[in-house]
């Protein structure tokens, strides 16, 4: 098996491996499951490993280190590539730096090499279920999140700092106040929903794209089966012996972007790594390329249909637009142009 390739990111001095192991589930996995699952990771091969406050995984991933040092399956700390997330409640300026300093106490960690804007919005309460009432929903502060964001950083809290589900119009709201850009956008992508224009966008931009969800998040509140039950892939996997999955994967890093993926499983979970000793075929690609696309995760099935998450999910992709049009919300189109 080829060894796992990694990605250099802008105002970040650590690379980075493109395939990461995800840590949200659904519903929540116990500690100890989780704990165990990202032991056998490690073992694997794994050394990207992404989390969330919101995900309630940062600290079994945190005793995992400590457990995987303590077994001597990594010899330092400074071995991992580490990602965790700023939760919505959480989003505003003066809540910034204590809220990644609560992650690192959650890791058990000094820093974090990466830390993300969850989602593009704030909410006014800590929330125990979904969907919320649309009064704690509020627009984000852009310039004085990032303004955050940028202060965990030059503490070392953080190596990196970027967002996630962010569309063109949020990034360049972002870009506009910035000291430091953000060095991610992480972000639903895979074969059905390819996220075309917002890749184009990134890369004029010097933004790395990190996909999540790359497999269709099957078995999820938010995912489906369309990938591993597609007959396209399913034909490709065949004819190359491989899976459904690693044909999915391949593509995903063939496009140029990093991905995270999840499996407690832990035959999946070397398979899911086996994607970098081969390649697709350009007539592959065009049969990949021409598969119907529709959005699986959006923030209106997380939050409610409220007319601000509806707004931002239409920022997001046509397919959030049908889902507007049922509330009588106009729509906002990306574009790929640096003044879109």
């Amino acid at each position: 098996m080829a060894g796992i390739q990694q990605v250099s990111l802008s105002s970040c001095e650590k690379p980075m491996p493109v395939i990461g192991m995800g840590t949200s589930s659904y519903p929540p996995a116990d500690l100890e499951t989780a704990k165990t699952a990202i032991l056998e990771a490690i073992k694997s091969g794994y050394r990207h490993f992404d989390t969330a406050f919101a995900y309630g995984s940062e600290k079994p991933l945190g005793e995992a280190i400590a457990e995987a040092l303590r077994l001597g399956l990594i010899k330092s700390r400074d071995e991992l590539f580490i990602t965790t997330k700023l939760w919505c409640s959480f989003a505003q300026r003066d809540q910034i730096v204590p809220s990644c300093k609560m992650s690192l106490e959650n890791l058990k960690l000094d820093y974090v090499d990466l830390y993300l804007i969850h989602w593009p919005v704030r909410l006014s309460e800590m929330i125990q279920k979904t969907p919320v009432v649309k009064e704690i929903i509020h627009p984000l502060d852009v310039k004085g999140v990032w303004e955050g964001m940028e202060e965990c950083k030059d503490l070392g809290l953080t190596k990196a700092i970027g967002v996630s589900n962010f569309s063109c119009k949020k990034l360049e709201e972002v870009l506009s106040v910035a000291k430091i850009p953000p060095a991610i956008n992480q972000v639903e992508m895979n074969p059905v929903w390819q996220q075309k224009q917002l890749r184009e966008f990134c890369k004029t931009k010097g933004i790395h794209i990190t996909a999540y969800s790359p497999l269709g998040a099957n078995n999820t509140k938010w995912g489906d089966n369309r990938i591993i039950e597609s007959e396209v892939l399913a034909d490709i996997a065949k004819a190359r012996e491989k899976t459904t999955a690693q044909v999915a994967l391949r593509w995903a890093y063939e496009q140029g972007v990093s991905l995270v993926t999840k499996s407690y499983n832990k035959e999946r979970m070397k398979e899911n790594l086996q994607i970098f000793d081969w390649s697709l075929t350009g007539e592959e690609l065009d049969k990949i390329a021409n598969l119907p696309q529709r959005k699986g995760v959006t923030l209106a099935s997380i939050l409610g249909p409220h007319d601000l998450v509806l707004q931002l999910d239409a920022e997001r992709g046509r397919a959030s637009a049908i889902l507007l049009s049922r509330f009588g919300v106009r729509t906002i189109t990306c574009h790929a142009s640096p003044h879109a």
